[in-house]
């Protein structure tokens, strides 16, 4: 081989395995030290893209998560507010049916219409009082139908619908009016609390028992309509916990390090690092041994 000064072939092949061993001791320290062997797109183009896509997947979906647990606490809210509501309509009967027994005195009367006239202020109340983040939901406030975002996409199929019909108002006015005849037709004379309880409290007990059954059954079918509604949320949030966890373990695969793999090329890498700069070292000499030719 020839010996030259100007040009060390030694050296600069040693330069080269020494920036090497030192880029992936490099490599194996960040994939270590960040748990990614995916930390930049260098490493892997496509998989860095897909990655991003991945991540941005999980967050929209921690989103839908959040908005079907939301419409379900306001089904929630909605559904305990006609289980007070039906408490009370249900004691309003029991004292109709007092009422219309026909062995009371007016004082006795009086007092059942008295008790008969806070429970259903009370259902008022209730009514008017049952709201979830600033939206009333027994008053009739919100007329068109709600749109639960519970998916990824524009799509039907990322949205459930909640329709009006779920938000129906509660007042006695309107739920004695409207439904007490069961036909859905209305009744003029039935329109406030302070006609319900003189009816209930009078000669035309007996007739109400029937009345209030229907309003009572009206109660009941709405919070079937709820409890469907519900389970559609119920579902959709299991459906996201499933997507979430799909997405994450094939994001696991594709960007977590193997620490086992990589503490064994740190280990190699560190090797070749030494013994590089060492023979570096030893190749930087070389072209001192021309001198012993002088």
């Amino acid at each position: 081989m020839t010996l030259t000064i100007n040009t060390n072939i030694s050296s600069i092949v040693a330069q080269r395995n020494l920036a090497n061993a030192t880029g992936s001791l490099n490599k194996a320290i960040e994939r270590m030290t960040t748990g990614y062997r995916i930390n930049h797109a260098g490493d892997n183009a496509a998989g860095y893209s897909i990655a991003r896509n991945w991540e941005t997947q999980l967050g929209s979906l921690d989103v839908a998560a959040d908005n079907a647990a939301m419409g379900a606490d306001m089904m929630q809210t909605l559904e305990d507010h006609y289980s007070l509501i039906s408490s009370h309509l249900q004691r309003v009967r029991d004292l109709t049916e007092q009422a219309a027994n026909g062995t009371y005195g007016s004082d006795s009367l009086n007092a059942i219409k008295s008790e008969i006239t806070a429970r259903l202020e009370e259902v008022d109340r209730i009514s008017k009082n049952c709201e979830y983040n600033g939206r009333h939901l027994m008053t009739g406030e919100i007329n068109s139908s709600i749109n639960l975002q519970v998916g990824l996409y524009s799509s039907e199929d990322s949205k459930i619908g909640l329709s009006a019909d779920l938000f129906k108002k509660a007042e006695v006015g309107e739920l004695f009016k409207k439904y007490s005849k069961g036909d859905g037709s209305e009744d003029a004379t039935l329109a406030s609390v302070s006609d319900v309880a003189t009816k209930c409290s009078g000669a035309d007990a007996s007739t109400m028992l029937n009345k209030i059954d229907n309003v009572i059954k009206e109660i009941s079918n709405r919070t079937t309509t709820l409890g469907a509604a519900q389970n559609r949320i119920d579902s959709a949030i299991e459906s996201i916990g499933v997507q979430s966890e799909n997405i994450t373990s094939s994001l696991s695969t594709l960007r977590d390090a193997d620490i086992s793999k990589e503490s064994s090329n740190y280990i190699k890498a560190q090797i070749l690092q030494q013994a590089a700069a060492t023979l570096l070292s030893t190749a930087n000499q070389t072209p001192s041994i021309a001198l012993n030719l002088l």
